[in-house]
């Protein structure tokens, strides 16, 4: 082996295990202000793992709530899986999501504020293990996602027109 694939191997090592992304919810970022965010283990079957390795999952109705002391996901879809057999997981089950019971303190006190929801944002491969980000969200007002928007579209035409000064 030659010295720079040792060399790249070592440095791949050396920063830990690759986040390999599997589904992101762009829709909470437009429905809601993210306050904070967590990361979480997801508890899953055989077949939903193989699932998700095809990148067969989206977050998009996906929502988080806390019960009895634990934090559950529910209405995330993941597709069942192409080869498996009676053994296939439903697709909108509700999953189980790991946390430190202090985070999950936190994230019950401030879940029970008016207005507060808990959201999934991403979901991920770190390694071999499947981790979802969720956030605390605040629900957006119809005129918030407008202006948001707007803000965007005059950041791209902004960025558009420094483009082409550089290249005139």
């Amino acid at each position: 082996m030659s010295a720079k694939k040792t060399a790249a191997k070592k440095a791949a090592a050396d920063e830990g295990p690759s986040k390999k992304l599997i589904a992101s919810n762009k829709r909470a970022r437009h429905d809601y202000y993210i306050d904070q965010t967590w990361e979480a283990g997801i508890v899953l079957s055989g077949t939903e793992v193989k699932s998700l390795r095809d990148r067969g999952a989206s977050l998009i109705d996906g929502y988080c709530y806390i019960e009895g002391g634990e934090v559950w996901m529910d209405n995330a879809h993941i597709a069942p899986y192409v080869k498996g057999t009676w053994t296939n997981h439903a697709a909108r089950r509700k999953r189980k999501l790991l946390l430190h019971k202090i985070e999950i303190e936190k994230l019950a006190s401030k879940s029970r504020e008016k207005g507060y929801t808990i959201v999934p944002m991403e979901m991920y491969f770190l390694g071999s293990h499947a981790k979802v980000v969720i956030g605390l969200g605040r629900g957006k007002k119809e005129w918030d996602k407008r202006q948001t928007l707007r803000e965007k579209q005059d950041l791209r035409e902004a960025q558009r027109a420094m483009r082409r000064r550089e290249l005139a």
